[in-house]
Parts: structure tokens; C-alpha cells; sequence
């Protein structure tokens, strides 16, 4: 976790790890250019999920991007299990960084199509969705990045039953 200075702009949002019954997690592909994909990089994997909008609660922000992105539609309130804050110009255009919640949405494994058209899903840099094995994860060594970085370790807990009581503190 980076320091945040108290004036800093932070861009809001929330994103879902969403495991599938056979625990594998759906991640999107944000291709360059993106705020998340860094200088040198074509693509990163992230999490489902996006900004909040002013006067919008959390939860429904997950509600609305989960529709938009995958197609999913969620009841209950899923548990808040990472929290990721990283101050870095340039991260989210207009802010000095950002503030990532994540929540844990277990669902049978389904063919993600969300509300958005593939021009849309494009306008916001999401070029792509999988369905990943962790093992997978932890053992790429192409080019593509992960966000977090190192998805695969607090991933491993969530695989394990492993939900924890507050958020865990997530880096880059």
C-alpha cells in the first residue's frame, strides 16, 4: 500500500472476485491503453468492476458494474474481503490514484455477457474475459500483469474458505 497524502484525488471503486463452483475466478482483460495497464504493458487482469458514481452506495455500484460487465445479478450482500489503495498519478485519469474494494461473489460458473455492447466493453478498455484456475495464476509467466500483482496469494485464502472478518490490505 502506498502512502496517501490527506489532499490526494482517489478514484473509488468496487470490483467483485467472483469464484465459480468449481473455484475458478473471472477476470477481465483491460488492454493498453487503460489507467491500470502501466507504461511497457499490453494487458492486465482484473477483477469485474468499476467507479463509483457520486451518491451511489457501494453496493449498488457492484450491483450495476456486475450487470453492465458480466451479466451477473446479485442478491444478497457478498462479503468485503480485500481493500487496495494506490496513490499514483496517472493511475486513473483525473485522480492521483485509486481506491479498490473487492467482494467475494461465489455463483455457479456461467458465460459472462453483460448489459453492455462489445463497442461499450471496448470504450472502457475491457477487451476480454476468462474463467482462471488459480494455479494458472500463480504460475503465468507471460507478459500480461495481474491486478493485484499478486492476486494469487490472497486468492489462494479465499479458494481455502478463508473469508475474512475485515478486509485484507492489498498493494499494487
Amino acid at each position: 500500500m502506498n502512502e496517501t497524502p490527506a489532499t490526494a484525488r482517489l478514484r473509488r471503486a468496487v470490483r467483485a472476485v467472483i469464484l465459480a463452483d468449481d473455484d475458478r475466478v473471472l477476470l477481465c482483460r483491460f488492454s493498453f491503453p487503460h489507467p491500470a495497464v502501466p507504461t511497457g504493458a499490453t494487458v492486465v487482469w482484473a477483477a469485474p468492476g468499476g467507479g463509483i458514481e457520486p451518491g451511489e452506495l457501494p453496493l449498488a455500484a457492484l450491483r450495476r458494474e456486475l450487470h453492465e460487465e458480466t451479466g451477473l445479478v446479485i442478491d444478497a450482500d457478498p462479503p468485503h474481503v480485500w481493500h487496495q489503495e494506490v496513490a499514483a498519478p496517472g493511475h486513473a485519469d483525473g485522480y492521483d490514484g485509486v481506491v479498490n474494494d473487492y467482494f467475494l461473489v461465489r455463483t455457479t460458473r456461467f458465460d459472462p455477457r453483460g448489459a453492455l455492447s462489445d463497442d461499450d466493453l471496448a470504450a472502457e478498455h475491457i477487451s476480454g474475459m476468462r474463467w482462471w484456475r488459480h494455479g494458472d495464476i500463480a504460475q503465468y509467466s507471460g507478459t500480461d500483469l495481474f491486478s493485484p500483482r499478486d492476486i494469487a496469494t490472497p486468492l489462494a485464502a479465499l479458494i481455502a474458505g478463508d473469508i475474512p472478518g475485515t478486509p485484507v490490505m492489498l498493494g499494487l
